[in-house]
This record gives structure tokens, C-alpha cells and sequence, in this order.
């Protein structure tokens, strides 16, 4: 165990309680794990269904990956700088003070991160539903599609308890199968009987107006929830070793491979699928298969998917559990949550409240199932809506803490400096806010919801701050 820290520029410093137990294949197999989940195997459907033609729906993958792109650049600075478990949340406490952080991990734990547990697990019960619906004629459900993502968490959460290294290879594993699973779909879509005609039919919008923009925008949030938890690694930042080297490579590693796969597997769904099957498919990869090599390669490719997104929840839950721990070791959360299991060095009480709350936006969701009869894949919209404001609120703010610490901080070892500063920073920062805006045009209601649950986080805040004086 290293040496404990208690100056105020411990934030700039390598000690820790956790175990460094993750080299570069690691940190670079949870990026790849966060980022490869349901998204490419779930958005493309409703992608096309909002623009309507393969030129806007390239130009959506695009944007999506520019800004990730942009986005890791400045990430790998701010990790370099800070190598502290915990992710954005370290970096909004140092650069705005305490109560930014908070509210930024209180929504997290109530809104983004086990809401997006949740969707994932989420596509591989549907996926499972696939396989049911090729093997006896009949889907099930969408109770029981809730009720196997229960599982699901609760299954992967417990795995999480035992270790950062048995987690590790988890994830080495996960994401190799992962890898996998796009090269099958790739391989196979365009050896089997497709037609590069669907590039081009059709390849333009009938017209392009405000409510084009409005389109792309909400087709927007659907992408960069595809590309999203690239940052996964920062959150272990304290369990990477050397991660002043190994946290930026395993980002910048990580996020190419991952874009290459993606643009690979869209053309492939678009040469199989033609526009219209790809609106009204919420199983795309499945789909894809079965028409290079009928059933019996959706069978295998739901597999292959229920398996890529079984390691997706698995990391994630790795990963989000070190930012509800970081916060309450600054006494900003829960203080129980602080608490590392004595033999593994693991916060399994993180874990398993992380779990119990994404288990109650599943319920939430079965209620309203239940109560108006809602469509099946509906759900998993809905789930992204009613974060992607809050989230895209605070990544604006993550990703200008590094002017502020620039100014703050100039003598500050910085290993890695951001590409093209300050014009990285500019291109994001010009691309989220606009995305803001249509995020809020779009998906109002989900938007205000999840706003008001991340505000609802002040009352905890005064009132811990009240107790504490």
C-alpha cells in the first residue's frame, strides 16, 4: 500500500488505498468494454427511424466519433495530471469546489450511470428475446425482459465483489469476445447476400429544414450513447499501474480501435438491411445475420451480443462503484459507501447500492409497462432521454476545468498535453452545447425530469453540510 497523502495537492499525486492490480491490457480492455455494449447493436434502428437516409445517418456516426475523439484528448491530460479514482468527479471538485462534484456524482448514481446500467442490461434481455422468438415462434414479454436485466446486474455486481484482478481478466475476456462479435458481423454481412444499392436508397432527406437539425440532434444523443464510457478508465484511475503513462494510451488505444469497428459494423447492417428494415429493427445485428445466413446466424450473433453486452454491465458496475467510494471518502455522499472490503479492497458497499438503485429504475420502468402499456423497446430511449441532459451539462463543464487548471495550475507535471490546444477544447465545447439545446427541444419532459432528481441533490448536500458544522 503507498503512502497517504494530506496536503491539499494530493489530487496531483499517485498514493492510494486500492490495489494496482491493472496494467495497459486492462485499462485498455475497460475502455473498450465500456464503449462496446448495446449501443451499436441497439441505436442504429432508431438512428435511421430520426433522419431517414444514409448520408444523415453517416454524418450522426461522424459527429459522434469526432467528439469523442476531442472529447479523450482532453481526458488524457486531465488523467495524466490527476491519476485519482473517481473520473469527472475528481476534476469538477478541483476545478469548481465541492458542490459542483456532488451534484455531478449525485446525478450520476440517479439519473446517468445506473441508468445506463440499466439500459444495457436492458438489450441483452432483448437479445435473449431474440433467440427465444427464433427458437419457439413467440417472444416473450417485457416483464420478463425486466426481470432478466435484474438478474443480470445483480449477477454481474456480485462477480465485482471478489477483487480487482479476477474483474480484470472479467473484462480481457469480455472485450475480447466483443471484438469478436463485430468481426463476425462484419465478415459475414459482406460475404452473404447483400446490395450496396441500400447505400443509396435513399441517400438524402426529402427536404432539409429545422426540423432536419432537430433530427439529427436527437439522433445525436442515441450516438453518443453508443460511443460513450470511454472515460471508464479514469474512474480506477488508483488501481492502473503507472497510470500517468498507461490511463492516456489505454484512452487514445481504446477509442481508435472502437471507431473503426463501428463504422465497419454500420456499413455492414446498411449491405444487408435496406432503410426501412434498419427503422424498424430493434435487434439490428440479429436481423443482419439472419439475412446473410438465415436463423441460425441470428441465433449466433444474439449469443455473441447477449455476451458483449453481459461484459459491458460488468464493467460498468466495475467502474461507476470507485466514483460513489471517492465521494464519500471527501464526505460528500453516503458515508458507508466509503468502505473497502478488508481482504479484496474492493467498495463493495458502493456495489451493491449502486445495484439496489439501478434495480429501482427498472421497476420504475416495469410500473410504467404495467400501467400504460408502453412498446418494448421504448424503454430503452426513454432510459437514454432522462439522462442525456444532465450528463451533457456536466461533460461541458469536465471538459473546460482543463483551461481552469491551465491557468490554476501551470507548473503542474502535465505527462500528456491535449492535442491542438485550445482548439480541441473549442470543437467540443461548441458541439455539446449545441447538442444541449437540441437535447432539451427534443426530449423535454425526460430532460426536466432528470434535471430536477440531479437538483434534488442539494437538499442532501446543506443538509450534510449543516450536520457537519
Amino acid at each position: 500500500m503507498e503512502q497517504k497523502c494530506f496536503s491539499d495537492d494530493c489530487v496531483f499525486e499517485e498514493f492510494t488505498d486500492y490495489n494496482r492490480d491493472l496494467g495497459l491490457v486492462e485499462s485498455t480492455s475497460v475502455v473498450l468494454g465500456r464503449i462496446i455494449g448495446s449501443g451499436i447493436f441497439r441505436t442504429p434502428g432508431p438512428i435511421m427511424a430520426l433522419v431517414s437516409c444514409t448520408s444523415l445517418f453517416a454524418l450522426v456516426w461522424i459527429l459522434g466519433g469526432i467528439v469523442t475523439i476531442f472529447h479523450a484528448v482532453c481526458y488524457a491530460e486531465l488523467v495524466a495530471m490527476m491519476p485519482r479514482s473517481g473520473g469527472p468527479y475528481v476534476y469538477l471538485k478541483t476545478a469548481y469546489g465541492p458542490v459542483w462534484a456532488f451534484l455531478r456524482g449525485w446525478a450520476m448514481f440517479f439519473v446517468s450511470e445506473t441508468g445506463s446500467i440499466a439500459a444495457v442490461a436492458l438489450v441483452f434481455a432483448e437479445y435473449f428475446n431474440e433467440i427465444w422468438k427464433i427458437l419457439f415462434k413467440t417472444p416473450f414479454n417485457h416483464v420478463t425482459e425486466i426481470m432478466i436485466a435484474l438478474a443480470i446486474i445483480w449477477t454481474l455486481t456480485a462477480v465485482n465483489l471478489f477483487g480487482v484482478f479476477v474483474s480484470g481478466v472479467f473484462q480481457n475476456i469480455f472485450s475480447t469476445v466483443k471484438i469478436i462479435a463485430i468481426g463476425i458481423i462484419i465478415g459475414v454481412s459482406f460475404s452473404g447476400g447483400g446490395s450496396f444499392s441500400h447505400f443509396f436508397s435513399p441517400f438524402l432527406p426529402e427536404e432539409f429544414s429545422w426540423a432536419t437539425v432537430l433530427a439529427i440532434g436527437a439522433a445525436l444523443r442515441l450516438a453518443f450513447f453508443a460511443f460513450s464510457g470511454w472515460e471508464g478508465a479514469t474512474y480506477i484511475a488508483e488501481e492502473v499501474k503507472n497510470p500517468r503513462r498507461n490511463l492516456p494510451l489505454s484512452l487514445l488505444l481504446g477509442i481508435t480501435g472502437v471507431m473503426v469497428l463501428f463504422l465497419g459494423t454500420n456499413a455492414a447492417y446498411i449491405y444487408q438491411l435496406p432503410v426501412k428494415t434498419i427503422v424498424a429493427s430493434h435487434g439490428i445485428a440479429a436481423d443482419a445475420m439472419k439475412a446473410a445466413i438465415g436463423g441460425a446466424g441470428g441465433i449466433l450473433i444474439s449469443i455473441a451480443v447477449m455476451l458483449s453486452t453481459f461484459g459491458n454491465v460488468s464493467t460498468q458496475i466495475l467502474c461507476k462503484a470507485r466514483t460513489w467510494q471517492a465521494m464519500a471518502r471527501d464526505d460528500l455522499f453516503f458515508n458507508r459507501l466509503e468502505i473497502l472490503h478488508e481482504k479484496y479492497r474492493t467498495p463493495n458497499n458502493a456495489l451493491v447500492a449502486q445495484a439496489a438503485w439501478a434495480s429501482v429504475l427498472l421497476a420504475a420502468l416495469l410500473a410504467v409497462y404495467l400501467l400504460f402499456d408502453i412498446k418494448s423497446g421504448a424503454s430503452y430511449e426513454t432510459i437514454i432521454a432522462f439522462f442525456s441532459a444532465t450528463g451533457t451539462i456536466f461533460n461541458i463543464m469536465t471538459i473546460y476545468s482543463l483551461v481552469i487548471f491551465r491557468k490554476r495550475y501551470p507548473d503542474v507535471p502535465r505527462p500528456y498535453k491535449a492535442w491542438l490546444y485550445p482548439f480541441s477544447i473549442i470543437i467540443v465545447l461548441i458541439l455539446l452545447s449545441f447538442y444541449l439545446v437540441v437535447t432539451l427541444i427534443t426530449a423535454l419532459i425526460p430532460s426536466l425530469l432528470g434535471l430536477v432528481l440531479m437538483s434534488s441533490g442539494l437538499l442532501y448536500y446543506f443538509w450534510k453540510l449543516k450536520k457537519r458544522k
